[in-house]
Parts: C-alpha cells; sequence; structure tokens
C-alpha cells in the first residue's frame, strides 16, 4: 500500500480523494459542502498533520468555527483523522472505509503516512475476550527521505 512518503502524482492523489469524498457523501446522504471540500483539499495537500489555525489560515478570511466545523465532520465521516500527539488532523488514506489507521509521523519534515494498524490489535483483543471499538496507533520517526538526509 503507498503512503504519503512514497514518491507520487499527488494531483491525482489530491483528485482521487476528493472523488471518492464525494462518491461516500452522496451514498450516504451527507453535504459535502464547498467548505468542508476545501478544508479537506488543504489536509490532502499538505500530507502532513495541520492544526485547526494552520487550516484557518488556508480559508481566506473564514471564521474559526468554519474550520472547527468542517474538521468535526471530516473526521465523523471518516474523510480525516485526528492525530492525537499532535492535536492536528490529515485527510483519511481511505476515505469513508471502516478501519483501524496507525500514523506514520516524520519528526523532521512532518508528513504523515496512514497504514493499517488493526491486526495486531484485533488478535490480541480477541484473545483477551476484549471487543476492540476504536484503535489509534501514532509512531514518531523518520521517513525513508528524511532517514536518507540524516
Amino acid at each position: 500500500m503507498p503512503t504519503a512518503f512514497d514518491p507520487h502524482d499527488h494531483r491525482a492523489c489530491v483528485s482521487g480523494a476528493i472523488a471518492a469524498a464525494e462518491a461516500v457523501s452522496a451514498e450516504r446522504g451527507l453535504r459535502l459542502t464547498e467548505a468542508r471540500r476545501k478544508v479537506l483539499t488543504i489536509l490532502l495537500q499538505a500530507h502532513e498533520a495541520m492544526g485547526a489555525y494552520e487550516v484557518l489560515e488556508q480559508l481566506d478570511g473564514a471564521a474559526p468555527p468554519v474550520a472547527y466545523r468542517a474538521l468535526a465532520f471530516l473526521t465523523e465521516n471518516g474523510f480525516a483523522h485526528r492525530i492525537e500527539r499532535l492535536n492536528a488532523y490529515v485527510a483519511c488514506a481511505h476515505p469513508g472505509a471502516s478501519h483501524d489507521p496507525a500514523f506514520l509521523i516524520c519528526r523532521s519534515c512532518h508528513k504523515v503516512a496512514e497504514t493499517e494498524a488493526a491486526a495486531p490489535v484485533a488478535g490480541a483483543a480477541k484473545k483477551a475476550g476484549f471487543a476492540v471499538e476504536q484503535t489509534v496507533v501514532e509512531a514518531e520517526g523518520l521517513c525513508p527521505a528524511c532517514q536518507g538526509a540524516a
């Protein structure tokens, strides 16, 4: 599975994710308003975790509630994730899909890649008789490009 650390066609990455979010929204009867679409685009273009005020700065004079409401909608509907450790947000690599992501956070360039985390946790939980409802895994380190630069 490619990540934000892999070389890729970034324009296609952004447009594909927007198209997926639009399709999921239509399927679920959700309104992907212009403000929500703009916030999602900002997150997609960054490929790194962004705080609400960083997002707000790119919303051309919008009031803070606009950014917060859009971020809440995007996270509640699986189009973005909140990175607890950084108190920031990233666009979801699998919009609308039910999954338990893990986040790989580069401490040098600040890019964030999303990958699957469920298998080890699910196995341990099943063995313990525990029903997992949500998993959040965040790992910090150096991405391949920053390792090469070090």
